[in-house]
Protein backbone atom coordinates (compact mmCIF):
# COMPACT_ATOMS: atom_id res chain seq x y z
CA UNK A 1 0.00 0.00 0.00
CA UNK A 2 2.86 2.35 0.81
CA UNK A 3 4.28 2.01 -2.73
CA UNK A 4 0.83 2.45 -4.29
CA UNK A 5 0.25 5.64 -2.28
CA UNK A 6 3.65 6.99 -3.37
CA UNK A 7 2.85 6.23 -7.01
CA UNK A 8 -0.61 7.81 -6.83
CA UNK A 9 0.77 10.87 -5.03
CA UNK A 10 3.37 11.19 -7.80
CA UNK A 11 0.62 11.03 -10.42
CA UNK A 12 -1.34 13.74 -8.59
CA UNK A 13 1.72 15.97 -8.49
CA UNK A 14 2.54 15.38 -12.16
CA UNK A 15 -0.96 15.49 -13.62
CA UNK A 16 -3.05 17.64 -11.32
CA UNK A 17 -0.42 20.09 -10.11
CA UNK A 18 -0.67 19.27 -6.42
CA UNK A 19 2.38 21.02 -4.97
CA UNK A 20 2.32 19.89 -1.35
CA UNK A 21 3.61 16.37 -0.69
CA UNK A 22 1.43 15.93 2.41
CA UNK A 23 -1.72 16.88 0.49
CA UNK A 24 -0.75 14.59 -2.41
CA UNK A 25 -0.20 11.63 -0.05
CA UNK A 26 -3.50 12.20 1.77
CA UNK A 27 -5.41 12.49 -1.53
CA UNK A 28 -3.66 9.40 -2.86
CA UNK A 29 -4.56 7.37 0.23
CA UNK A 30 -8.16 8.50 -0.11
CA UNK A 31 -8.27 7.57 -3.83
CA UNK A 32 -6.92 4.13 -2.97
CA UNK A 33 -9.47 3.54 -0.22
CA UNK A 34 -7.03 3.84 2.67
CA UNK A 35 -7.67 7.32 4.11
CA UNK A 36 -6.86 6.26 7.67
CA UNK A 37 -3.57 4.55 6.91
CA UNK A 38 -0.62 5.37 9.11
CA UNK A 39 1.77 3.74 6.69
CA UNK A 40 2.35 6.81 4.51
CA UNK A 41 5.40 6.94 2.27
CA UNK A 42 8.14 9.46 2.98
CA UNK A 43 8.38 12.52 0.74
CA UNK A 44 11.61 11.15 -0.69
CA UNK A 45 9.72 7.98 -1.74
CA UNK A 46 7.13 10.14 -3.49
CA UNK A 47 9.91 12.05 -5.25
CA UNK A 48 11.42 8.78 -6.53
CA UNK A 49 7.95 7.69 -7.72
CA UNK A 50 7.56 11.08 -9.43
CA UNK A 51 10.86 10.63 -11.28
CA UNK A 52 9.72 7.15 -12.39
CA UNK A 53 6.31 8.47 -13.48
CA UNK A 54 7.89 11.24 -15.54
CA UNK A 55 10.37 8.82 -17.09
CA UNK A 56 7.59 6.39 -18.06
CA UNK A 57 4.80 8.72 -19.14
CA UNK A 58 6.49 12.01 -20.07
CA UNK A 59 10.02 11.16 -21.16
CA UNK A 60 10.46 13.52 -24.13
CA UNK A 61 7.99 16.12 -22.91
CA UNK A 62 9.70 16.22 -19.50
CA UNK A 63 13.14 16.86 -20.97
CA UNK A 64 11.87 19.77 -23.10
CA UNK A 65 9.76 21.23 -20.31
CA UNK A 66 12.59 21.03 -17.78
CA UNK A 67 14.97 22.70 -20.22
CA UNK A 68 12.48 25.52 -20.78
CA UNK A 69 12.08 26.03 -17.02
CA UNK A 70 15.83 26.05 -16.48
CA UNK A 71 16.32 28.53 -19.33
CA UNK A 72 13.75 30.79 -17.64
CA UNK A 73 15.60 30.35 -14.36
CA UNK A 74 18.88 31.40 -15.98
CA UNK A 75 17.25 34.50 -17.48
CA UNK A 76 15.67 35.44 -14.15
CA UNK A 77 18.94 34.83 -12.28
CA UNK A 78 20.84 37.07 -14.70
CA UNK A 79 18.17 39.76 -14.37
CA UNK A 80 18.29 39.55 -10.56
CA UNK A 81 22.08 39.18 -10.33
CA UNK A 82 22.39 42.07 -7.83
CA UNK A 83 20.54 39.93 -5.29
CA UNK A 84 22.79 36.84 -5.52
CA UNK A 85 19.99 34.50 -6.73
CA UNK A 86 20.01 30.76 -6.08
CA UNK A 87 17.76 28.18 -7.76
CA UNK A 88 16.02 25.68 -5.48
CA UNK A 89 13.29 23.09 -5.74
CA UNK A 90 11.94 20.86 -8.48
CA UNK A 91 13.42 22.81 -11.40
CA UNK A 92 16.86 22.20 -9.91
CA UNK A 93 16.23 18.57 -8.91
CA UNK A 94 14.68 17.74 -12.30
CA UNK A 95 11.25 16.67 -11.04
CA UNK A 96 9.40 19.84 -12.13
CA UNK A 97 6.06 19.05 -13.70
CA UNK A 98 3.94 21.19 -15.98
CA UNK A 99 2.54 23.16 -13.04
CA UNK A 100 5.92 23.93 -11.46
CA UNK A 101 7.26 27.41 -10.76
CA UNK A 102 10.86 28.54 -10.95
CA UNK A 103 11.84 29.02 -7.29
CA UNK A 104 14.65 31.44 -6.50
CA UNK A 105 16.15 32.53 -3.19
CA UNK A 106 17.35 36.14 -3.18
CA UNK A 107 19.43 38.00 -0.60
CA UNK A 108 18.89 41.68 0.20
CA UNK A 109 19.17 44.15 3.07
CA UNK A 110 15.40 44.69 2.90
CA UNK A 111 12.54 43.12 0.89
CA UNK A 112 11.71 46.62 -0.34
CA UNK A 113 14.87 46.50 -2.45
CA UNK A 114 13.35 43.66 -4.45
CA UNK A 115 9.92 45.26 -4.80
CA UNK A 116 11.45 48.57 -5.92
CA UNK A 117 13.67 46.75 -8.41
CA UNK A 118 10.65 44.98 -9.89
CA UNK A 119 8.61 48.21 -9.98
CA UNK A 120 11.47 50.12 -11.63
CA UNK A 121 11.77 47.31 -14.17
CA UNK A 122 8.00 47.50 -14.84
CA UNK A 123 7.40 43.90 -13.86
CA UNK A 124 3.95 43.24 -12.41
CA UNK A 125 4.18 41.04 -9.33
CA UNK A 126 2.26 39.72 -6.37
CA UNK A 127 3.75 40.05 -2.92
CA UNK A 128 3.14 37.52 -0.17
CA UNK A 129 5.01 35.48 2.42
CA UNK A 130 6.51 32.01 2.38
CA UNK A 131 6.78 29.90 5.50
CA UNK A 132 9.91 27.74 5.60
CA UNK A 133 11.27 25.22 8.10
CA UNK A 134 14.79 25.58 9.49
CA UNK A 135 14.80 22.98 12.26
CA UNK A 136 12.41 20.31 13.45
CA UNK A 137 10.05 22.78 15.10
CA UNK A 138 11.46 26.08 13.84
CA UNK A 139 9.52 27.84 11.10
CA UNK A 140 10.15 31.32 9.75
CA UNK A 141 8.22 33.53 7.36
CA UNK A 142 9.96 35.35 4.54
CA UNK A 143 8.69 37.91 2.04
CA UNK A 144 8.08 36.50 -1.41
CA UNK A 145 7.24 37.89 -4.82
CA UNK A 146 5.68 36.13 -7.77
CA UNK A 147 5.67 37.17 -11.41
CA UNK A 148 5.42 35.59 -14.83
CA UNK A 149 8.44 35.52 -17.11
CA UNK A 150 7.47 34.36 -20.58
CA UNK A 151 5.43 31.25 -20.04
CA UNK A 152 6.68 30.36 -16.56
CA UNK A 153 5.83 31.62 -13.09
CA UNK A 154 8.77 32.71 -10.96
CA UNK A 155 8.67 32.78 -7.16
CA UNK A 156 11.27 34.85 -5.32
CA UNK A 157 11.81 34.31 -1.59
CA UNK A 158 13.81 37.09 0.04
CA UNK A 159 16.32 36.31 2.77
CA UNK A 160 18.56 38.72 4.69
CA UNK A 161 21.85 39.49 2.95
CA UNK A 162 23.70 37.00 5.21
CA UNK A 163 20.92 34.39 4.82
CA UNK A 164 22.89 32.28 2.36
CA UNK A 165 24.80 30.75 5.26
CA UNK A 166 21.86 28.65 6.45
CA UNK A 167 19.38 27.19 3.99
CA UNK A 168 15.86 26.20 4.99
CA UNK A 169 15.02 22.50 5.14
CA UNK A 170 13.87 20.70 2.03
CA UNK A 171 10.25 19.51 2.17
CA UNK A 172 11.42 16.33 0.41
CA UNK A 173 14.18 15.02 2.68
CA UNK A 174 14.38 17.44 5.63
CA UNK A 175 18.03 18.33 4.91
CA UNK A 176 19.13 21.88 4.12
CA UNK A 177 17.99 22.83 0.61
CA UNK A 178 20.60 22.81 -2.06
CA UNK A 179 20.84 26.29 -3.60
CA UNK A 180 22.42 26.42 -7.07
CA UNK A 181 24.31 29.46 -8.33
CA UNK A 182 23.88 30.76 -11.88
CA UNK A 183 26.94 28.92 -13.23
CA UNK A 184 25.62 25.61 -11.88
CA UNK A 185 22.23 26.15 -13.53
CA UNK A 186 23.87 27.14 -16.81
CA UNK A 187 25.89 23.91 -16.66
CA UNK A 188 22.62 21.92 -16.49
CA UNK A 189 21.70 23.33 -19.91
CA UNK A 190 24.84 22.13 -21.68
Amino acid sequence: MRVRIAQEAARLIAEEGVQDFYVAKRKAAQHLGAPDTRNMPRNSEVEVALEEYQRLFRAEEQVDHLRSLRESAVQAMRFLAAFNPRLVGSVLSGTAGRHADVNLHLFADTPEEISLFLIDSRIPFQASHKRLRFARDEWQEFPSFEFVAGEHAVELVVFPRDGCREAPRSPVNGRPMYRARLAEVEALLV
